[in-house]
């Protein structure tokens, strides 16, 4: 596959950016460059065009499928495996948001809770940790759970929540 110039620069940068947030850059790239794609590719186009190895390719690949960002298709009378990613905007950033919170907030939470119940029978402890412990706990238990209500709401209603900004302020205060 070809890249324009403009859809190089997207391919870098996204690349960039999830180095940033702890994803590996060719993953990232490979996204993108996937997401960009007209048409599915193969793992061959995909490590030809980034000019990346095969191996690194089938690596990085198996993390998007991990993250359901990826998928594979067939075509008829070609042995080969096609990858696509999701094309939906919304839907991708919803993955994403969807992976971090199952695998980062969540275990986060399930061990504050453990170590908020561990700390009442802890003498050692001392009461400004326990605070702190509770006090972060409390914080992560509310955006958890406002992020599950945001997550429930259907697109347009989140679309026109958003475009609201800080006006939402105005209704609750």
């Amino acid at each position: 596959m070809k890249l324009t110039p403009t859809m190089h620069r997207c391919v870098l940068h996204w690349g960039e950016m999830a180095s940033r947030w702890g994803v590996s850059r060719s993953v990232a790239q490979i996204h993108a460059l996937l997401f960009m794609a007209p048409s599915p590719l193969t793992a061959d186009e995909i490590a030809a065009t980034l000019n990346i190895a095969r191996s690194n390719v089938s690596v990085s690949i198996k993390e998007l499928q991990a993250w359901d960002l990826v998928g594979v298709t067939h075509q008829l009378g070609d042995r080969r495996d096609y990858f696509q990613a999701r094309k939906d905007i919304w839907e991708v950033l919803t993955m994403i948001m969807d992976g971090r919170k199952k695998r980062e907030i969540d275990p986060t939470v399930q061990m504050l809770r453990e170590c908020s119940a561990d700390a009442k029978k802890d003498h050692d402890t001392p009461e400004q940790v326990k605070q702190r412990i509770s006090d972060m706990l409390e914080f992560l238990e509310e955006v958890s759970g406002w992020y599950d209500q945001i997550r429930a709401m259907p697109r347009p209603t989140l679309l026109k929540l958003m475009r609201m900004g800080t006006k939402v302020a105005k209704v609750v205060t």
